[in-house]
């Protein structure tokens, strides 16, 4: 006699089937998260290690940084340090300059022409005095314009002397010529110096 089977043959195949889904589902999903793990560990190492880097850059750079400081101030320092040589370097080439300036107006002096007083101001002069006459005056300004310690001469003011006193007073500026000057007027030939210059006259001066 022949056997027939009348168990849901059709849903047992659907139950083995649906477990074998459920099965490969659950299966997917762990390497999926396996993978995801496996991808933020490395990521997380990516991530660690350009830090580590990041960190050694930024020490480095505040090492350069204390290093251009450092550059700086020694720079600054080499700047000021230079400077104080040029002053004494200046200093040292001017003490015997004054000497010849004023043996220099000793010479310029003519006749007749006597100074009450004498003020520099950096290398400007100022010479109050008394002449016998404008003339004396005149070629006083002109012996400064030859003179190779002293240019530009100004005659500020004339006045004939108070109460009938003789001869006329008279204020007088002039440019000291330091050696440096000097030398660049013989290294361009000797070219002469700018002419006498009167600013102001007043008074009766003979």
């Amino acid at each position: 006699m022949p056997r027939i089977n009348l168990l849901p043959w059709r849903e047992e195949e659907r139950k083995e089937r649906k477990l074998a889904f459920t099965v490969a589902l659950g299966v997917s999903a762990l390497g999926a998260a396996l993978v995801t793990f496996a991808v933020y560990l490395m990521f997380g190492s990516m991530i660690d290690a350009q830090e580590a880097r990041n960190e050694k850059l930024r020490v480095e750079i505040k090492k350069l940084d204390k290093q251009i400081e450092e550059i700086n101030n020694l720079e600054s320092a080499k700047q000021k340090f230079i400077a104080r040589m040029e002053i004494i370097e200046k200093l040292q080439r001017s003490r015997p300059e004054i000497v010849h300036v004023f043996d220099e107006i000793v010479r310029t002096l003519p006749d007749g022409v006597y100074l009450t007083g004498v003020k520099q101001t950096d290398k400007k002069f100022k010479f109050e005095g008394v002449a016998q006459s404008s003339t004396r005056v005149s070629s006083f300004m002109r012996n400064i314009d030859g003179s190779e310690w002293l240019r530009n001469p100004e005659l500020e003011v004339v006045q004939t002397g108070k109460d009938k006193a003789p001869g006329s007073n008279f204020t007088l500026y002039a440019q000291q010529v330091s050696n440096a000057a000097q030398d660049d007027g013989a290294g361009k030939g000797g070219k002469g110096k700018p002419g006498a210059k009167v600013m102001a006259s007043r008074g009766g001066a003979r």
